[in-house]
């Protein structure tokens, strides 16, 4: 997040626009793959903010890739959010409106491994039934793109 930290040394902890992908991988089984944030300590997916000169889909694989150690011969569309939904306030303090392009990752490649500056651990879930402890901006994406209609 070089781009993103180097604005917050400017701005201290205010509200920041950023834009950023967000990387649904699937098994087989349909299960998605969630990480336990290091930073908010709650379920999350993976992805980030862009860097300077970075386009969405590159910001996708690098985020796949640094999350957990994935690759993937390519990125489907599904849409994008934005808006005063998508507010968020890290537990540390730092504030953002988000613009986040959603992705699924077709054709993974590679076993998935923490990254232990970004989560505490990797894991797929069913959205069948409720997840413990998922992020809301999480659960809120994943709800509005139609992904969770059971819970």
């Amino acid at each position: 997040m070089g781009y993103i930290m180097d604005l917050r040394n400017i701005v201290g902890t205010r509200p920041l626009i950023m834009v950023g992908a967000c990387v649904l991988i699937f098994n087989h089984d349909g299960g998605l793959l969630l990480q336990r944030r290091t930073d908010s300590n709650d379920w999350g997916t993976i992805g980030g903010s862009l860097e300077l000169g970075e386009s969405l889909e590159e910001a996708a694989a690098r985020e796949l890739y640094e999350e957990a150690g994935l690759t993937a011969k390519s990125f489907k569309f599904i849409t994008i959010f934005s808006g005063k939904d998508m507010y968020y306030k890290y537990p540390h303090g730092d504030e953002i409106y988000n613009v986040m392009a959603i992705y699924e990752a077709q054709e993974i490649q590679g076993d998935p491994k923490v990254n232990d500056n970004e989560s505490y651990e990797l894991k797929y879930f069913s959205l069948e039934v409720p997840i413990d402890n998922v992020n809301p901006f999480t659960e809120y994406s994943l709800r509005k793109a139609g992904y969770i209609t059971k819970w």
